[in-house]
């Protein structure tokens, strides 16, 4: 014959139910990736910083990135000391 066991209850006091709210994402600076084309990039990046961007990263052509969306993340793609592309996230 079986029998429920009892579950061990959590320490910490009792549960008040419902959920913990949603952090709030930084708001991201409100310029344009487009500004930085043609900057020389160390210019470029401490423009972007300057402006708060909290992250900027400089990318070689082609190189081999993972696309996830990260806020405050401004990517630069330079070729011959030039931001060429610029992109959020």
């Amino acid at each position: 014959m079986w029998h429920a066991l009892p579950l061990p209850r959590a320490s910490g006091g009792a549960y008040r139910g419902g959920m913990a709210s949603l952090p709030t994402p930084p708001r991201e600076p409100q310029d344009s990736p487009e500004d930085y084309v043609g900057q020389e990039a160390a210019a470029a990046e401490r423009l972007a910083r300057e402006r708060g961007w909290s992250t900027v990263r400089s990318l070689a052509p082609g190189t081999v990135i993972t696309m996830e969306y990260r806020v405050g993340r401004l990517n630069f793609e330079v070729a011959d000391g030039r931001v060429r592309r610029c992109w959020k996230g």
